[in-house]
C-alpha cells in the first residue's frame, strides 16, 4: 500500500501540470484559431509525431498504471495537433480520438467478440467445465514443464487469429497452469508469444490476409509463404519458449514471479486478482466436455465466420484460401462467437448442469471481466489515432525512403529495427505492415531474394514491437487471457522479447549477405540456442522446474 502514494502523487502532478499548461496556452482571440492550425504543421511528419506514444509508454513503465498513462499520451497528441488550443484539444481527443475509435465498425466487432468471449468463459466456469479440466490436467500433466509445453502446443494449434488465440488459450490453460504452480506472468508470456508470432507464420490466418492485401493481386499469399523461413523473430520465439519450458530457466523480473509460484504457491506475486475471476468452479456436475465442447464450437464457428466474411458462401465461388485472404477478422470473430454463445446455452440446457437464469447472469459477469481490456483497447486505439493525425506513419515512410538507396545488404536488419520501433511506438503490427511493405517492394522486385528477406524482416519487426509494446491490443488481450496485471505482463516478458530480438537482428545481418533460407534459418536457430545456453549458465541460480 505504501508504494501507491508516490505514484498517485506523481500522476496528479503530471496531470495538473498539463492542465495548467493547456489553460495558459488557450487562445483568447478568434484569430488565433488560424495560428493554431499553422502550429500543427510544425509537428506533422516530424519526430514529434511519435511523442504521444513515447510519453504513454514511459509513464506506463514508470508508474505501473496504464489507464492514466495512455490518457496523458492521448492528451499530448491532442495538444500537439491543435497547437495547444483548448477547444481544439478537447475536440480532437474525444471526437477524433475516443469516439471515432469506438464508432469504427472493426473496433466494435472486436469489442463485441471480447464481451461474448467473457460470457463464454463465465459460463464454462459456472458449469464446472474449467474445474473439471483442471482436475483432468492434474492427473495427466504432472510437471510444470508439461503444463508449459501444453500451453505452447495449444497456442500453436489456434493460429487463426491472435485475439482469438489470446483469450481462448487463456481460458483453457489457466486452470492447468494454476494447478502446476505457474505464475500468471509466465502464463501471459506464453499466451502472448504464441499469438502474433504464430499467426505471422500461418498461411491460413487473419495476419496472412492482412499482409497479402499490401501486395499486388495474386502475389500476396505466395510472398507470405516465401517469407516464412526468414521470419526469425517468430520462429526463434517458439524455440525460446520450448527451451525455457524444458530447462526451467528464468531471468529478469519473471524469475521472481516463477520462484514465488514454485516455492510459495503464489501465482500472483502480490498482483491484484483480475475482476470477475473465479479460481475454481464448484459445480459437481461439471465435466471436461463442458469446457472442450464450447471451445471446439468456438474454433469451428470462428473459422466459418471468417471465410463467410471473405465471400466463401457467395455466388462467386471464392476458394477457401481466397476467402481467408479477403476475410474481415472483426466480422468473422463476432459472428462465430455469437453463434457459439447460443449453441453453448442450448448445450448446457440439455446437460442440465446450470440453470437458465444463472446462464443469463454470466453475460453481465463476462462483460465486467472484460471491462479492463476494453478500456485499455479503447485508449490504445485512440492513441494510435493521435499519432496518425500527426503524420507518424508518413514520417517513418520518408525516413526509410531516404535511407534505402545504399546499404542494401544491411537493409533487412535496418527494416527490422525500424519496424520494431514503429510497432512499439504505435502498438500496431498491421499499420506497420501497411507502411513498410509497400516501401520494401518499391526498392526490390518480387523476384529478388533480398526483397523477400526484407518483407519478412518487416513482418518480424512489426510482431516484435507489437510483442513488447504495452499499448498493443495483442499484449492487452494476453494480459486479459491470463488474468494478469497488464504492466506486470509487459515488464516480465520484455527481457525475453529483447533477447530474441537481438538474436534476430544478427540473423538479419547474416541473411542480408546470404539470402538463402536453407542456410540462414539453421544459423539463426543455432545462434539462438547457443545464446540461451550461455544465459542459462549466467542465470543458473534462477532455474527450477
Amino acid at each position: 500500500m505504501k508504494k501507491k502514494v508516490p505514484v498517485c502523487s506523481a500522476l496528479s502532478g503530471v496531470l495538473l501540470s498539463l492542465l495548467l499548461a493547456l489553460s495558459a496556452a488557450m487562445p483568447v482571440l478568434a484569430e488565433e484559431a488560424e495560428e493554431a492550425a499553422e502550429a500543427v504543421n510544425r509537428f506533422y511528419k516530424t519526430p514529434w509525431a511519435l511523442l504521444p506514444a513515447v510519453i504513454a509508454i514511459a509513464l506506463a513503465l514508470i508508474t505501473k498504471e496504464v489507464y492514466s498513462s495512455l490518457f496523458v499520451g492521448i492528451l499530448c497528441g491532442g495538444l500537439l495537433y491543435s497547437g495547444f488550443g483548448f477547444e481544439g484539444t478537447l475536440t480532437h481527443v474525444f471526437n477524433d480520438g475516443i469516439v471515432a475509435s469506438l464508432a469504427d465498425s472493426y473496433s466494435v466487432g472486436i469489442l463485441v467478440f471480447l464481451v461474448i468471449l467473457g460470457a463464454l468463459v463465465q459460463l464454462m466456469n459456472k458449469a464446472g467445465g474449467s474445474a473439471a479440466f483442471g482436475r483432468w490436467a492434474t492427473e495427466h500433466i504432472r510437471t510444470r514443464a508439461g503444463a508449459q509445453l501444453a500451453t505452447i502446443a495449444l497456442g500453436v494449434l489456434i493460429f487463426i487469429d491472435d485475439y482469438f488465440n489470446c483469450l481462448t488459450v487463456g481460458s483453457v490453460m489457466r486452470p492447468v497452469s494454476d494447478k502446476s504452480s505457474i505464475s500468471r506472468a509466465k502464463l501471459a508470456y506464453l499466451i502472448d508469444a504464441t499469438a502474433a508470432p504464430v499467426c505471422i507464420i500461418a498461411p491460413v490466418s487473419s495476419w496472412a490476409a492482412a499482409v497479402s492485401s499490401y501486395v499486388e493481386e495474386g502475389n500476396g499469399l505466395n510472398l507470405f509463404i516465401r517469407a516464412i523461413p526468414f521470419n526469425f523473430y517468430a520462429l526463434l520465439t517458439i524455440v525460446m519458449m520450448i527451451f525455457l519450458a524444458v530447462t526451467g530457466m528464468e531471468y529478469g523480473p519473471m524469475a521472481k514471479h516463477e520462484k514465488n509460484a514454485r516455492e510459495k504457491g503464489d501465482i500472483f506475486s502480490g498482483m491484484k486478482r483480475a475482476a470477475g475471476e473465479t479460481m475454481e468452479g464448484s459445480n459437481p456436475k461439471g465435466t471436461v466436455a463442458d469446457l472442450v465442447v464450447p471451445i471446439a464450437v468456438l474454433i469451428v464457428s470462428c473459422i466459418i465466420g471468417m471465410i463467410y466474411s471473405g465471400g466463401f458462401f457467395s455466388a462467386d465461388k471464392v476458394s477457401f484460401v481466397e476467402a481467408f485472404s479477403n476475410s474481415d477478422a472483426s466480422v468473422g470473430l463476432m459472428l462465430g462467437s455469437a453463434v457459439t454463445l447460443v449453441i453453448t446455452v442450448i448445450y448446457f440446457l440439455f446437460r442440465r448442469t446450470i440453470r437458465f437464469r444463472d446462464m443469463m447472469d454470466c453475460i453481465p459477469e463476462g462483460f465486467k471481466a472484460m471491462v479492463p481490456a476494453i478500456l485499455i483497447l479503447t485508449f490504445a486505439w485512440s492513441l494510435n489515432a493521435m499519432t496518425d493525425s500527426l503524420g507518424a506513419k508518413q514520417f517513418v515512410e520518408q525516413l526509410v525512403n531516404d535511407s534505402a538507396g545504399g546499404f542494401q545488404a544491411f537493409l533487412p536488419a535496418i527494416v527490422f529495427l525500424i519496424a520494431c520501433f514503429l510497432s512499439f511506438a504505435t502498438g500496431t503490427s498491421w499499420g506497420t505492415f501497411g507502411i513498410l511493405i509497400p516501401i520494401t517492394l518499391g526498392v526490390f522486385p518480387l523476384t529478388d531474394p533480398l526483397g523477400v528477406v526484407c518483407v519478412s524482416a518487416c513482418m518480424a519487426g512489426a510482431v516484435c514491437g507489437d510483442h513488447c509494446s504495452p499499448i498493443s491490443d495483442t499484449t492487452i488481450m494476453a494480459s486479459a487471457g491470463a488474468q494478469c496485471d497488464h504492466v506486470t505482463h509487459v515488464s516480465t516478458q520484455l527481457p525475453y522479447a529483447i533477447t530474441v530480438a537481438a538474436v534476430s537482428f544478427v540473423a538479419y545481418l547474416f541473411a542480408g549477405f546470404v539470402p538463402n533460407a536453407l542456410i540462414a534459418l539453421p544459423v539463426a536457430i543455432v545462434l539462438m540456442i547457443a545464446t540461451l545456453f550461455v544465459m542459462r549458465n549466467v542465470f543458473a541460480g534462477t532455474e527450477g522446474r
